[in-house]
């Protein structure tokens, strides 16, 4: 007889806000939005027909039935965490990393060649998803996000906090001020923030956006840029390759701080052969986009 089963994303964000009695708390466990772990809450309601938790003063706390059904949950899991566990140990020479999508094209990719010839006894699977990346419960053994925060309960290595930077084609001429940028379309991978924070950040007064924002994937903004569309703001490591390349180039040093990239993994996880050796050679990798005073926040 066919199992019923719910959508193990939404299992997973409802656990986690059960356990924690917080959606922002999952949010931070799970590195995803607060908006992220409701979404799959309400998703989770909605399939099973029933209210698992109700809002006080406070946030929110379980129903009965929420608590009933975390109390099975939890243990289940846990059980689907050991008996992973337990083939990942069968399996020591194996790595499995999710990876935001931009920062895999744009800079994993072009450099894992390098890692397979230094560690050719390592077999690696690499999943290129913005989605959660369940690290706690062995979903991946490493994740690699861009964080703006200390990712909680979960070690992680900071590989870039390289500030924003415009960049634009060889042919775009550098700007002297903020404003020679307006020349140029500006393209976005939000709905503006982005620029508008830089603009002030560069002392812009009464700054507004020209135009109405396109927002495009960040993969998709910095494509355009390539083609000459526009210009693009993006942190150093998303677009080495091209502007050593000379397909791109900077046109302000004026930077924007925004969070930066981390390498997240399970402490347990970390005694791996295969997951330590990736580690030492990705932290030298991207040496260069870190900076002494570096923190995430």
């Amino acid at each position: 007889m066919p199992r019923y089963l719910p959508k193990l994303n939404a299992v997973r964000a409802f656990e986690a806000a059960g356990r924690r009695q917080s959606f922002t708390g999952a949010a931070e466990e799970l590195n995803v939005t607060h908006a992220a772990v409701s979404r799959h809450v309400r998703g989770l309601e909605q399939q099973l027909g029933v209210q698992l938790f109700k809002v006080v003063a406070r946030g929110v706390e379980l129903t009965e039935t929420g608590r009933k059904f975390l109390e099975q949950v939890t243990p289940a899991l846990d059980q689907i965490s050991l008996a992973a566990e337990d083939l990942r140990q069968q399996q020591e020479g194996s790595i499995s990393i999710s990876c935001e999508p931009t920062f895999a094209m744009k800079w994993l990719m072009p450099r894992l060649g390098d890692f397979q010839e230094r560690f050719p006894e390592h077999d690696v699977t690499l999943e290129a998803s913005a989605h959660i990346a369940d690290i706690q419960n062995n979903e991946f053994d490493l994740a690699i996000r861009h964080c703006k925060q200390t990712p909680d309960g979960l070690g992680f290595d900071l590989i870039s906090q390289s500030p924003m930077y415009p960049y634009g084609v060889p042919e775009f001429r550098k700007a002297d001020n903020p404003e020679d940028l307006l020349e140029y379309q500006l393209l976005h991978e939000d709905k503006g923030q982005l620029w508008t924070r830089w603009f002030a950040r560069a002392e812009l007064v009464d700054f507004v956006l020209p135009h109405k924002p396109r927002p495009f994937a960040s993969l998709l903004a910095i494509e355009g840029a390539l083609a000459g569309q526009g210009v693009v703001l993006a942190s150093e490591e998303l677009v080495a390759g091209d502007v050593q390349a000379g397909r791109l180039k900077r046109l302000s040093d004026i930077g924007l701080a925004y969070g930066g990239y981390c390498l997240l993994f399970r402490p347990e996880t970390a005694r791996r052969k295969s997951v330590a050796d990736f580690r030492k050679w990705f932290v030298s990798a991207t040496q260069e986009f870190r900076r002494e005073s570096d923190t995430v926040g």
